[in-house]
């Protein structure tokens, strides 16, 4: 691995006082600090909490790698969460991570446990536990999913139209899907990230750690996930819960794989009464 591999620029933001409790943030899969939408940010940090959110590797502002051979791992990650407390001066904080931030939540969880104070965990899966007896992606998502295959990542307009396209498939199906609102988000995330072809690395992660199970897990966990997610079914979101003692299960009624705007409340009140 190349030492620019090891040491990337991580960029990240934070909202509230920092003498207030911190939460970390952590995005999904080519997600930059932006799907943590500010207004967000700001109603979770007006409960009294120091919230930071940063943009991942070959996302956003962070350093960025040419698409299809990223030379860091998901260790690597894991790690930079780490990093991005420290450009905070965080000795110890509320990790929280969405998806593939998920995961990355659970491992940093489990290979740092002093630094976190409590856990929560959205729209995801079990870490290192067999997940082959619980519901799939959907078939619907499945086929959506396969026509990315076809998109010229360097071209923006057929990138935004298959990433709204995306965002309407993994969407609640309680509440309207706002395609204006979402499409104007896509596009900042893309002219801010200087385009998405690299953050399609993340496909192609490998482990490059030892292996971890969520139910070594020592830290409060909270688990959210929406009832109707159609990349991991509820089924994931309650094995997760089920495999931690003690752990809390937030259903979100309707919920895709998502943070929907009339969720809010309901999720940010959940996380803050959590730690």
């Amino acid at each position: 691995m190349t030492n620019a591999a090891r040491r990337p620029d991580i960029v990240s933001e934070s909202f509230g006082s920092p003498k207030d409790p911190p939460i970390l943030l952590i995005m999904g899969a080519m997600a930059s600090m932006l799907w943590w939408p500010e207004a967000f940010c700001r109603q979770l940090a007006a409960r009294g909490r120091f919230v930071i959110r940063y943009d991942n590797r070959d996302t956003g502002l962070s350093t960025k790698y040419p698409p299809g051979a990223p030379p860091y791992t998901f260790e690597d990650m894991v790690d930079d969460a780490m990093r991005v407390l420290d450009d905070h001066s965080v000795t110890r904080a509320h990790v929280a991570g969405m998806s593939m931030g998920g995961m990355l939540a659970q491992s940093v969880a489990l290979k740092y446990p002093e630094r976190v104070r409590a856990l929560t965990v959205i729209s995801c899966s079990p870490l290192g536990v067999d997940t082959s007896a619980l519901p799939g992606t959907t078939e619907a998502y499945k086929e959506h999913s396969a026509e990315g295959g076809n998109v010229d990542w360097l071209k923006r307009e057929q990138v935004l139209d298959f990433m709204v396209k995306d965002a309407r498939a993994i969407a609640s199906t309680r509440h309207p899907f706002d395609e204006g609102r979402t499409r104007k988000m896509i596009e900042e995330d893309y002219d801010r990230s200087g385009g998405l072809a690299s953050a399609t690395n993340h496909f192609l992660l490998k482990g490059g750690g030892p292996q971890r199970t969520v139910r070594d897990l020592r830290v409060p966990l909270l688990v959210i996930h929406g009832s109707a997610d159609p990349l991991f079914p509820i089924g994931h979101g309650e094995a997760l819960a089920k495999a931690v003692l003690g752990a809390e299960l937030v259903k979100i009624k309707g919920g895709g794989h998502e943070l929907h705007r009339n969720d809010w409340p309901q999720i940010i009140k959940a996380i803050a009464a959590h730690g």
